[in-house]
């Protein structure tokens, strides 16, 4: 499947079937049957939802099923109040919203799960079906908010330590082989990719070599995706290769003023689907590092004179 980038135009094109939207995931908690069903049935068309009778049992739901956007639980419950079991997930699942129903005037309990951030919000039974709907659907917003936010901000992170490493590279190296396998390590590591390579191109011919991940046999040489790459110094994104070693392939140009200069490699076991500030973030750091690579020849060239 090909990407555009603005300014850029990736070559290559596979098409890549998109799954559908799966629902939130949910969890409801109470050792009452009959309530547990109704908030079952009142949420099963707009969420996945997950049951569990017992603060006990839904601890060990959450560790088979992983994190949940939403949790309603009631707060009065044999072996464990709802504030309790509510509070132990707060150290692995920090984004969950976390709902309480209550029937009991538990006003300390309350305060102190709410004041610590531990309950988003609390409905006194009986509770009116569409109060509590928009009370979940609002927290249901929340939680994607908030992942949004975390994603993002994970991004910048990782995409300022990936041009700061650049840089690093490009100020301590001494030779062009002790840039490479660096290089290739930081943005393997970045994009979480199973094999990475990056190969230096000197008056047309490929050289020197970086890698990280698993090792073989690479003849970047031969591949018809890195002549493209290298012929029309564009982008080529194959999210699936149909490859039975390596599901998904990236090959970036790393050129400086019409002049390829090495060639970049990510490779992935599966299928990927990358995102064009993912992709932005290869081009831009592909720049960075022809720089990094042409001061390096530079300071070599100067050392050796």
């Amino acid at each position: 499947m090909e990407y555009i980038i603005p300014e850029l135009e990736p070559i290559s094109r596979q098409f890549m079937t998109l799954d559908r939207p799966k629902k939130t995931k949910m969890l409801v908690v109470d050792d009452e049957p009959d309530n547990l069903d109704l908030l079952y049935r009142t949420f099963r068309r707009d969420f996945q939802v997950l049951k569990a009778e017992s603060g006990v049992h839904a601890l060990q739901v959450l560790a088979e099923e992983g994190e949940v956007a939403v949790i309603i639980s009631d707060q009065r419950m044999p072996e464990m109040k709802g504030t309790e079991f509510l509070s132990r997930t707060v150290p692995k699942f920090p984004d969950t919203m976390r709902i309480i129903l209550t029937g009991f005037t538990d006003v300390e309990d309350l305060v102190e799960a709410i004041n610590s951030g531990q309950v988003y919000k609390y409905i006194t039974k009986p509770w009116d079906p569409n109060e509590l709907k928009a009370v979940v659907q609002r927290a249901a917003e929340t939680y994607e908010l908030l992942k949004q936010r975390t994603e993002e901000l994970r991004r910048s992170q990782s995409q300022t330590a990936l041009l700061s490493m650049i840089v690093a590279v490009a100020q301590d190296a001494t030779s062009l082989e002790s840039t490479l396998d660096p290089i290739a390590v930081a943005f393997g590591q970045n994009f979480f990719t199973d094999r990475c390579v990056i190969q230096l191109i000197e008056d047309g011919v490929f050289t020197k070599t970086g890698t990280y991940g698993i090792s073989g046999d690479l003849d970047l040489a031969q591949s018809e995706r890195v002549k493209d790459a290298i012929a029309n110094q564009k982008m080529q994104v194959v999210t699936e290769t149909g490859d039975p070693e390596f599901g998904a392939h990236l090959v970036v140009p790393v050129t400086l003023r019409g002049e390829v200069l090495a060639v970049l490699s990510l490779q992935w076991k599966h299928p990927q689907s990358l995102r064009e500030d993912e992709l932005l973030l290869l081009h831009l750091s592909a720049q960075q590092v022809a720089l990094a690579l042409t001061c390096t020849r530079l300071i070599q060239s100067a050392i050796a004179a």
